[in-house]
């Protein structure tokens, strides 16, 4: 943790929705005139997307039908907790990216002089010392722990994005039907294969985030593999839990006051209709993150 150059985390399960708190924390970065270092969680995957389906079938070749992305054969977690880190203690660190499509190859192509890296490889680590304001990390593992490293000591602001289960599991059938064109049977496999490492090292995070969004429909969603649809924002509410609401000097009243129609369902949770989250994601984090910005610059100086 680092008074000077913060550390903000964004974690969250394949699915669960990381990256519409990724867009609140990009308007309130451009509002507060705030230059971040984005580092982004696919670039710490051990295996790239060739290697992975080696490593894959070589662990069911030996009778091992759970390896997968979310645990720590998998993954490196001990440059995650380097990077936190290197830039709490200095404003900088090392970083590559995850390609993940087409686009993005001839990006960074162009971007690193006319190499040839395509879709499903990784870009070389490139040390980053520019100037920055904080580090801000999105993916599966911003405060994953293994039996050698904790990340989430690393951060000065860990956020958390868990819908229950059964709606996780609706927005991943139809992600990767509709963009990657996956069978529902093999959708269905691969929630099953990871589901030892979901509840090893994806879920014990939420024991340890600052603040916990989490969507929950007000429909039906007991049969996730039959949904036909995903429930919209206004089929759902989202309870927002604070691990310790001083640690922010949270204001619920204010927050009940600018959100219609929220409640206080436990001292340190508030629930606001599921189409406000957006809002929410805003009234709540920007107070935050321009206390942490005060504070670092004034010791800069």
């Amino acid at each position: 943790m680092s008074v000077k150059y913060p550390v903000i985390a964004v974690t969250g399960s394949s699915g669960a929705g990381t990256t519409t708190v990724k867009n609140a924390f990009e308007h309130i970065f451009f509002r507060e005139n705030i230059n971040p270092l984005v580092v982004e969680g696919d670039s710490f995957h051990r295996y790239d997307r060739a290697a992975m389906k080696v490593a894959m079938a070589e662990a069911e070749a030996k009778g091992d039908h759970t390896f997968s992305h979310f645990g720590p054969e998998a993954n490196h977690f001990d440059l995650i907790a380097e990077t936190f880190k290197a830039y709490g203690e200095h404003g900088g660190c090392n970083r590559r990216y995850y390609i993940h499509s087409d686009e993005e190859a001839a990006h960074h192509n162009a971007r690193l002089g006319g190499t040839e890296y395509k879709a499903g490889q990784f870009t070389p680590w490139e040390e980053i010392n520019e100037p920055t304001d904080l580090l801000f990390y999105e993916g599966l593992h911003g405060g994953a722990a293994d039996k050698t490293v904790d990340v989430s000591k690393h951060t000065d602001l860990l956020i958390g994005v868990t819908p229950i289960v059964n709606l996780e599991w609706i927005q991943k059938i139809f992600r990767d039907n509709a963009q990657r064109g996956y069978s529902a049977e093999a959708i269905v496999d691969t929630i099953l294969r990871r589901m030892p490492d979901y509840v090893n090292y994806i879920t014990p995070q939420f024991s340890k985030t600052d603040i916990n969004f989490q969507r929950v429909p007000t429909v039906d969603t007991s049969n996730p593999f039959v949904a036909r649809d995903i429930p919209t924002p206004d089929e759902s509410f989202v309870v927002i839990r604070f691990k310790d609401p001083n640690k922010f000097s949270v204001n619920f009243p204010y927050l009940q006051a600018m959100i219609p129609h929220s409640f206080m369902s436990r001292r340190n949770t508030i629930v606001v209709p599921g189409g406000k989250m957006g809002f929410a994601m805003e009234l709540i984090l920007a107070p935050i993150i321009h206390e942490l910005i005060e504070k670092s610059r004034a010791a800069k100086g």
